[in-house]
């Protein structure tokens, strides 16, 4: 993409002409010439500094972006009842809410994904045809536009038909921006970590101001018993994400900047890259909107520093605009003070365990200030919290072992957990985790060795594929090297074997990873696991 294309400036010198012949018979106009002309030069400057400026702030390689000849106001062409689309990778989070809210616009919607997950279940449930596995006869000639995931490349057979055909292929959060521009707010919620939990606070404290929100959180949160919501107020609140530079397609009037590593690094060439994203996600913020910034995190105020938006800041010092005091651990519920500019604000009362969920908290009350959300409605939406799907997800016991699940899939998030982990006196700590994608295993190798070595038993499931294949070579027997702690498993029956062999009352185990990891969790709460294992005993 030409840097003059996407800022819309003059792509070279604009000609200075002479004047006509006509200033001999006018000698005044020459001199109004010369001054106009004088201006058009000064103009041009002008222009091209600034397109410098943009270029040396934003620089990319844009190569790197998706282009599949669509803009996104086309998508608005077919927000109408009777039109027929088809959503690629329909059972994820996003995707399958995205299914619900145009089916339930009167969309006519169908769609495939390689795996018959409860989502696609769900959406099945509700009459939406689902095809299990990509083929180029599911796309038909009655469908009228496309959605896909960014894990699905132009080398899927439904998107090749589709693009065969002529017929128009949007990205998921493409339709998702056209459909937050109906709104007043909207509060887009983004970072490498804290995502969900922070969109779930926000939405629980909107609920609460009685704010009537339509919500996209990734993952799901009991209030809703869903991962969406559809409202009557004027407030979306939305959970974006960087990947592919998704949230780019996204018009936040408020956007939250939970934290920035370096992390889906088969897209972004490096840390500098993820950092120019955000900042440009960030300066999508209309004048009069605001960004909600991570005081405590260098690469978020690195990558902000003088974007010229109205910024307001939180984190755990009182050099944040929004600030927490007084903080107070017991078991899994933290009791803190919330002030705002040096002021009390609040109190709070939380839920969920540890530091990061403080953070999270003080996030949200950010956003919800500029919502200008009233003191009460954050103090009791934040109380009535108690966790996300898959966010220190409470699933049972086994052997007198309480059994937990969690999302995480990175190191900076496994630190957290593991953090947290500590300050909850269990007597041994048991990980199941199951590395996420090849490349960030890889990217990421020494920093997940740093994290696993911390709990006291790590039992190793094979890496998750997901949108990728394995041309590094790397498997998560390859941590094995460096962890003492450690065993590898191919299979997840062995981990479950293994499980029934040492587990013990005092223990605390948790499914770890953005992967399948969590259905071991499941099969150990499940009755029938105890019988299959007592009958060999």
């Amino acid at each position: 993409m030409e840097i003059s294309q996407s800022f819309g400036v003059m792509p070279s010198k604009i000609s200075l002409t002479q004047p006509p012949t006509i200033h001999a018979r006018y000698p005044w106009l020459e001199r109004v010439f010369k001054i106009v002309l004088t201006c058009l030069g000064t103009l041009n400057s002008m222009v091209e500094k600034k397109a410098s400026d943009y270029y040396n702030v934003y620089a990319f390689d844009y190569s790197l972006f998706r282009n599949v000849g669509q803009d996104m106001a086309d998508f608005e062409n077919y927000m109408s009842p009777g039109r027929r689309g088809h959503l690629i990778g329909i059972g994820g989070v996003s995707m399958s809410s995205l299914a619900e809210v145009l089916f339930d616009m009167g969309i006519n919607i169908s769609g495939s994904d390689t795996i018959e997950s409860q989502n696609v279940k769900n959406l099945e449930n509700l009459g939406i045809q689902v095809a299990i596995g990509h083929s180029a006869d599911n796309i038909t000639e009655d469908i009228e536009f496309v959605v896909r995931t960014a894990a699905v490349h132009d080398d899927n057979p439904e998107i090749a038909k589709a693009m065969e055909m002529g017929i128009p292929i949007f990205e998921r959060t493409q339709a998702w921006g056209t459909i937050s521009k109906d709104y007043n707010n909207a509060l887009c919620i983004s970072g490498t970590h804290g995502k969900t939990t922070t969109t779930s606070m926000c939405t629980h404290i909107l609920m609460a101001a009685d704010k009537d929100p339509t919500v996209m959180i990734g993952g799901t949160l009991p209030l809703l018993n869903a991962g969406h919501r559809i409202g009557r107020g004027n407030t979306i609140v939305m959970e974006a994400c960087e990947y592919y530079n998704s949230f780019l397609s996204f018009f936040p009037t408020i956007a939250v900047i939970l934290n920035i590593e370096a992390d889906h690094l088969d897209f972004f060439k490096d840390l500098d890259e993820v950092k120019r994203s955000f900042r440009i996600f960030a300066s999508k913020v209309p004048d009069d909107g605001y960004v909600v910034a991570n005081y405590d995190d260098a690469n978020t105020m690195d990558a902000l520093e003088g974007l010229g938006k109205k910024m307001i800041t939180f984190g755990l010092t009182d050099k944040a605009n929004v600030y927490a005091k007084n903080i107070k651990f017991s078991g899994v519920t933290t009791t803190f003070d919330i002030y705002y500019k040096n002021n009390l604000f609040t109190d709070v009362t939380l839920h969920v365990p540890g530091i990061h969920n403080v953070k999270n908290a003080l996030a949200a009350t950010a956003a919800s200030i500029c919502l200008g959300i009233r003191p009460n409605a954050i103090k009791y939406g934040l109380a009535g919290f108690n966790g996300a799907g898959r966010r220190f997800e409470y699933k049972g016991k086994f052997k007198g072992a309480d059994v937990y699940d969690d999302y995480a899939h990175h190191p900076g998030e496994l630190k957290a957990l593991l953090d947290t982990l500590e300050t909850l006196n269990y007597e041994r700590t048991i990980i199941i985790f199951q590395p996420h994608t090849y490349s960030r295993t890889a990217a990421l190798f020494d920093d997940f060795i740093t994290q696993l070595k911390r709990p006291d038993v790590v039992l190793l499931a094979e890496i998750y594929a997901a949108r990728e294949k394995n041309t590094i070579g790397i498997s998560s027997e390859d941590m094995l090297e460096k962890l003492p702690n450690a065993s590898f498993y191919p299979d997840f029956e062995g981990i479950e074997h293994t499980l029934w062999a040492i587990a013990r009352p005092g223990d605390v185990i948790f499914t770890v990873g953005a992967g399948d990891i969590y259905k071991v969790g499941e099969s150990l709460i499940n009755p029938d696991l105890t019988k299959k294992y007592e009958s060999f005993s």
